[in-house]
């Protein structure tokens, strides 16, 4: 019976992929609700999980990705994979009324350059503290810091060794989680509570999977708008990184 069980869920990876992470997620948001009365969005707590889980699976098989190396849980790698994660991006964006969007205007642009610059060079200041001083591992680094996304993509663009790249999309993953924690806390102060407030913030951190839920713990109506730019923010780092602020660092460095 055991082994029917078990046939049944590799050979159906992506169904069983959606049903462990739909538990991680259930026991993620039961614990953010019951130990930090939602102050610690359930998202971080399942990332942190989700790190977790591929630790263990990788030092288990030796593998390069993780609780996917597992068979039962291949399923795994495509679903977290870019397909779906850019799918549900741009689901989250279609969310967004447009004429709030037009509202947010020149601000919003100049958030978008703002907050690729302003983390660029703390993830540059970053890599100088810890001793790196190559242009190809600072800028890669510094990409980090925009997202984990636009770091391995830098990287891999501007010809990054692999642990360079691994230590990027680390970078870009405590930046995510930290914006998933602080932002419900500080959004008063911040008077983050309307549609253009979390757009000129989405477009600052940048960071779409903080953002979206940092904003989904403050008010989940604001996510559309801080998803959106927090998505162009992320193709805008795609683009000026590996090219633009590479050519600077390497001056400069």
């Amino acid at each position: 019976m055991m082994n029917m069980i078990k046939e049944g869920l590799e050979n159906n990876g992506l169904i069983t992929a959606f049903a462990i992470i739909g538990s991680v997620m259930y026991i993620a948001y039961f614990l953010s609700d019951k130990l930090t009365k939602g102050r610690v969005h359930g998202s971080a707590i399942a990332i942190m999980f989700g790190l977790i889980l591929a630790y263990i699976g990788g030092v288990n098989t030796g593998g390069e990705k993780g609780i996917s190396d597992i068979q039962l849980f291949s399923g795994i790698g495509l679903m977290g994979g870019g397909m779906l994660r850019d799918f549900a991006i741009i689901a989250t964006a279609f969310g967004a009324n447009f004429s709030e969007v037009k509202k947010t205007g020149i601000s919003g642009i100049t958030a978008l350059f703002f907050g690729v610059f302003y983390s660029f060079v703390i993830g540059v200041i970053i890599a100088l503290c810890f001793g790196y001083r190559d242009p190809v591992a600072l800028t890669t680094i510094g990409g980090g810091a925009v997202t984990y996304i636009v770091g391995p993509v830098s990287g891999t663009a501007i010809g990054a060794s692999s642990d360079i790249i691994a230590l990027s999309i680390a970078v870009g993953l405590i930046k995510s989680i930290s914006v998933m924690i602080l932002t419900p806390i500080f959004a008063k102060k911040i008077k983050l509570n309307n549609p253009r407030t979390a757009m000129i913030y989405g477009g600052v951190m940048g960071t779409t999977s903080g953002v979206a839920a940092g904003l989904a713990a403050t008010d989940v109506k604001l996510v559309p708008y801080g998803a959106m730019t927090a998505t162009f923010y992320t193709g805008l780092g795609c683009l000026l990184v590996p090219s633009i602020l590479f050519l600077l660092t390497e001056i400069i460095f």
